[in-house]
């Protein structure tokens, strides 16, 4: 095992982990002097790791002695044998103390902590007892959330991590983009970028990788996703049923959910559906939002709508829509679902968003009389009494017309008021 934690621990030797800034890191920063555990959730390959390690980087940078951080990947196969037995988590630490000796304050970072049983149960000894800061990774939102308050309600601190936005995205491609004259002097190459991101999404190896091969790496995602982190968790025996589900649900992302028709085409029971849905969702793979109502009973109740919280997943769905309208609204909810809880409206007109005070379309063009009117008109019927701001999301368009804002999805992306 000393092998294993020296070569997940290059920082004992100096070393310096590189990777482009990860926005959240700002915040992990701001938790490191609180007493509370910090919890990073997140699809797997989104970088969780890679932001732990920046934060290692800021520690040593400020004064903290590298052998006192330390750093386990604990889906290594090693562990393989003691996945059943979180008393083993207890025997990692003692194996790292022994080896380093190490004095003062411990930072220790266990990643993809749910891959150990009960793993909350040792987490939670430890914090009562130890003046350790602890930052936890996982790739399940139920494992990270609902079963760590239940032990330590107030003691955990969440953030949770997306694939890379847009902004990241021209970070790693080494495009300025945060003053007028870089959007102006790099326009096109902002826009060949942000053409290529609403194609093939935020993840790292994704976008680093050639064409050819893009596809093949989101493909590889998926099914690992589904069949590490879905099937053996909840026991799924049959496991094609599941695949087969999910790659439905990414193909007709945007669309509204009937339960009824799911159960007849995969000849199984709408609960079961239900359930299925709530697992792609535990591992952030799609989301469901509700109906806007003003009472949260019927919101409750209502129909949903689904989406894709990765553009990329799109791609590799067997019917995936060529409509460039459809990639421009699921990157609209992806950046509003990071903003607070999203919904729809939806009577005799649509609205395709609500987030907190805004309604929000999406129409990639708005040249066409007709396509323009109709989505005028929604506002119009959906807010008589103009309750909420109005803002029509396109591809290139940016004015202002009747109390509507329309935006461009590059200037939505960049939080920028300038056209690119």
């Amino acid at each position: 095992m000393k092998e294993i934690l020296i070569s997940q621990n290059k920082h004992w030797n100096g070393e310096k982990y590189s990777s482009i800034r990860r926005e959240k890191l700002d915040k992990l920063i701001s938790y490191l002097p609180l007493r509370q555990i910090i919890t990073i959730t997140g699809v797997r390959r989104c970088g969780k790791s890679t932001l732990a390690k920046q934060a290692i980087n800021y520690l040593i940078e400020n004064g903290v002695n590298p052998k006192n951080i330390f750093f386990i990947n604990l889906e290594h196969p090693y562990f393989l044998d003691y996945k059943h037995n979180p008393n083993y988590l207890h025997t990692i630490f003692e194996e790292y103390l022994k080896l380093i000796n190490p004095k003062g304050k411990i930072y220790c970072i266990f990643d993809e902590i749910q891959f150990f049983d009960n793993w909350q149960v040792y987490i939670k000894s430890q914090y009562e007892n130890s003046d350790i800061k602890y930052i936890i990774t996982g790739s399940n939102s139920s494992l990270l959330s609902n079963d760590l308050n239940t032990l330590l309600s107030g003691r955990s601190l969440n953030i949770h991590l997306d694939t890379f936005s847009f902004r990241e995205f021209l970070d790693y491609k080494g495009i300025e983009y945060k003053s007028e004259f870089d959007i102006i002097k790099n326009k096109i190459e902002i826009k060949r970028s942000l053409d290529e991101y609403l194609k093939w999404g935020g993840f790292y190896e994704v976008f680093s990788a050639v064409d050819d091969i893009k596809n093949e790496i989101l493909l590889s995602y998926a099914k690992n996703i589904i069949y590490q982190d879905i099937i053996p968790r909840y026991s799924i025996r049959n496991s094609e049923i599941v695949e087969r589900l999910y790659f439905y649900l990414v193909s007709n992302v945007g669309g509204i959910l009937n339960y009824s028709t799911l159960s007849d085409i995969f000849k199984i029971s709408d609960k079961t559906i239900k359930e299925y849905i709530k697992y792609f969702e535990d591992v952030f793979l799609l989301k469901r939002i509700d109906k806007y109502h003003t009472k949260q009973k019927e919101q409750i109740k209502s129909q949903k709508k689904i989406y894709s919280l990765d553009n990329g997943f799109i791609q590799i769905a067997p019917k995936h829509s060529k409509n460039l309208g459809s990639l421009l609204e699921n990157q609209v909810f992806i950046e509003l679902q990071k903003i607070d809880k999203v919904m729809y409206l939806k009577d005799l007109y649509e609205i395709d968003f609500k987030c907190q005070n805004t309604l929000y379309q999406v129409s990639y063009d708005l040249s066409n009389i007709k396509t323009k009117k109709r989505e005028f008109q929604a506002f119009d019927y959906l807010d008589k009494n103009n309750k909420f701001k109005h803002k029509i999301i396109t591809y290139d368009e940016n004015y202002i017309e009747n109390n509507v804002e329309v935006e461009s999805i590059g200037n939505f992306l960049l939080g920028l008021k300038n056209g690119i």
